[in-house]
Formats: C-alpha cells, structure tokens, sequence
C-alpha cells in the first residue's frame, strides 16, 4: 500500500471516515475503492458503501482472494448494519472459507463474529453461542476482543442471566479501552444503558411495578409461580410449561393469575380470552373446555377450581402467583423491540427475523403506524420501517429468541 492508503486505513481504524475520504476521495483503484466503501459505511451511506465494496472486489480480480474476501465481509457488514439479510450468510461462508485456507486467523475471526452477530439479529440464539464458543482467543486484537464481549453480553441477556452479562459487559468495557476507538467504546456504553432501566413490569396481587433486568432474573429463578408473558411459559423454580402455541390457554392463564389469590369471573374471562362482551351458552361451553385443557398443561405447577363467581388459580406449594409482563403489550411488541436498535427495517428483513408471513407484519406495522409508534420512510423497494426507543424501557424480553431457560 502507498502511504495515503495506509494513512486512510489507519483514520478508520481509529473512527474517522472523514479523515480516510479526504486521503482517497478521488482515486479508482481497487485499496482506495475499498476504503471509500468502508468509509461510507461508517458514514451510514449503505447503498453507496455497497457499491463501493463490490467495485473494488471486481478491481482486485480473481488473482487476490484475499483482498476479495475482505471486501465480501465488509459488503455483509454493510448488509447487517442496514438491514439486508439476503445473501448473508453466503458472502460469510466463502470469505471464511478464504480466510482459512490462506491462514489469515485474525480476518477468519472477525469473519465469525459478524457471523454471530448475523445469528443474534434472526434470534438464533444458540447458534451465535455456539459461534462464539469456537472462537480461538489467543493473539486477539483489543478490538475484536471487545466485539465478541458484546456478543456474549448480548446473548446472556437473551438467555436472562444478568450477571453473567455484566461480567461480559466489564471485559467489553475494558478492552475498547485498551482498542481506544470512540466508537466501540460509545457502543459499549450504549449497551450498559439496558442495564439501568426496567425491562418489564410485574404483577403481584393485582399492583403492578416496573423491575429491571436483574429482579428479572431473580424472580425466574424463584420458586414462585411465574407466568410469564414475554415468552408465554409457567413456571416455578427449574420447572417450566410453554403456552407460546397455546394463545387461547396462556391468556386465560393470564387473567387467572393477575386476579390471584382472589378468582375470575366466567364473564371476565370470556370477555379477555374470546372478546365476548355479552356472554352465552356457546361461550361458557368453550370456557369449560379450554381451562380443561388448561387444567392439563398446568397440573404439575397448579390446580385450577371452580368458584360460585368463576375459577381461581391454586398453587401446588405455598407459594405466590407472579405475572411477568413486558414493556410492550400486544402483537407488534416484537417489531417494536426490533426496530428500537434505531436500524432502517425492510418488512421482509423484519418478517425474516420473527419467523412470521409478510402478511402479518404488515398488519402489524399498519396497527403500529397507525397508533404513532413507527413510520416508514421510502416507497416501494426503497421501503423502510423505523421507531424511536420505547422511553423509559428496555424491549430485550421482546426480542426473538429460539429457547429462554432460566
């Protein structure tokens, strides 16, 4: 590499991309095309970026695989950083490939890393772990060092063990700063902030509160009955059912157990469950069939008898009923979760992550825009979603997850 090429590479090192424009604006060749897109990128310019990458990729030719390779990975960054999911998880997959035939460890690494951070994003949780769990660590690089901490922090948390997140977190701390660029450590800091606001409310006894991250923690680790909304399952202690196929048999769970220790009324729980407001035979002929099933799904943790007003929830143990609810209720609570990171989401990159039919998230960005929590920005292909934070809380609990053990 000349020397303006080196000295814009190190300016994007250290997070200036103004710097590195201002060196190689205006040259063609395959390093400077390279650079420019990196530096669009970190400028939040993804379709130039995009372009950029791709044209020095061509420039390098089919003579240096490497340089290839690095420009494959940065054009997936590129992709994740702006919501682009299609052809992902190939651009990886053969830079990797590259990386470790030619035994290049250190770009072989990062190229996990963004590999985990691709899985995290979907909600594969225990693929990024697994990711992650592979990684060599010997002669790593402050940087990426600081990198794969955030990983880990992030998928403790996606597992609810706070304190293994924190420690992940201060190891993240303490490397970006040893890496001394701005912005891992803003990026470290960002993510400290989840820490320190409440992340859902609990239901006791009919009163609700805010709790944070760690009374989370704590409280699915209890003995008590938790019902727990964020993920639909009922447990206490190591024993868990889930209801998260179940709708019907979780909501009437639900109203169970936010009247606990007094019951609910037939009419209250057809209204709730089934959207009855006038109750008749049909519909206490279902009530009467679904909490019999309810019955059956719950009997290792809970009875549930009938009272001359309705039914009440009854513990096994002496113990108290806890309803765990999360900061967004209702259908579009993942998409809203999804699109606090502040990212510009196509409806397709959003129903790819939830798991769900374009159909339905569009219904459900149409409930969400209509009631002001998100807006969409661009027609047609150019089309994207976005949503300020939910103030006041975290919607971590809310993201897609495949398992939440305790």
């Amino acid at each position: 590499m000349d020397a303006l090429v080196t000295r814009a590479a190190r300016a994007l090192r250290e997070g200036d991309p103004l710097g590195a424009l201002q060196r190689v604006a205006l040259r063609e060749d395959a390093p400077a095309l390279a650079l420019r897109g990196v530096a669009m990128a970190q400028l939040g310019e993804f379709a130039k970026a995009t372009q950029l990458l791709r044209r020095a990729a061509r420039a390098y030719g089919s003579g240096d695989d490497l340089a290839r390779a690095r420009c494959g990975v940065a054009e997936a960054e590129v992709a994740l950083a702006s919501r682009d999911f299609e052809g992902v998880d190939l651009l990886l997959v053969e830079a990797l490939r590259t990386f470790e035939h030619h035994g290049d460890s250190e770009n072989a690494r990062y190229t996990r890393l963004l590999q985990a951070r691709h899985a995290l994003v979907l909600g594969r949780v225990e693929a990024a772990e697994q990711v992650l769990a592979g990684l060599d660590s010997r002669g790593v690089s402050s940087m990426q060092s600081s990198l794969a901490r955030l990983l880990s922090f992030e998928v403790a948390l996606r597992r609810g063990k706070i304190h293994a997140a924190r420690t992940a977190l201060e190891h993240a701390r303490v490397a970006a700063r040893q890496a001394r660029i701005p912005a891992l450590g803003a990026e470290v800091e960002q993510a400290a902030r989840v820490l320190s606001i409440p992340a859902a409310r609990v239901v006791v006894r009919g009163e609700a509160r805010p709790v944070m991250l760690d009374e989370v923690e704590s409280l699915l680790g209890s003995e008590h009955l938790v019902v727990d909304a964020c993920r639909r399952v009922f447990r206490s202690g190591s024993r868990v059912v889930s209801l998260s196929t179940r709708p019907v048999l979780f909501a009437l769970l639900r109203v169970l157990a936010e009247a606990w220790p007094g019951d609910a009324s037939r009419d209250e729980l057809v209204w709730h469950v089934f959207g009855a407001r006038r109750v008749n035979a049909s519909h206490r002929a279902r009530l009467r069939v679904e909490l019999g099933r309810l019955r059956t799904q719950s009997r290792d943790l809970a009875d549930i008898q009938a009272t001359p007003r309705g039914f009440v929830l009854v513990p096994r143990r002496p113990v108290e009923v806890r309803v765990l609810t999360p900061p967004v209720e209702g259908a579009g609570g993942a998409v809203v979760a999804l699109l606090a990171d502040g990212e510009h989401w196509s409806t397709s990159a959003l129903a790819h992550a939830l798991g769900a039919s374009q159909r339905t998230v569009q219904r459900a960005l149409a409930a969400l825009e209509e009631a002001g929590q998100v807006r969409v920005l661009g027609r047609g292909r150019a089309r994207r979603w976005v949503a300020p934070p939910v103030s006041g809380f975290t919607t971590t609990l809310l993201l897609p997850t495949s398992t939440f053990p305790g």
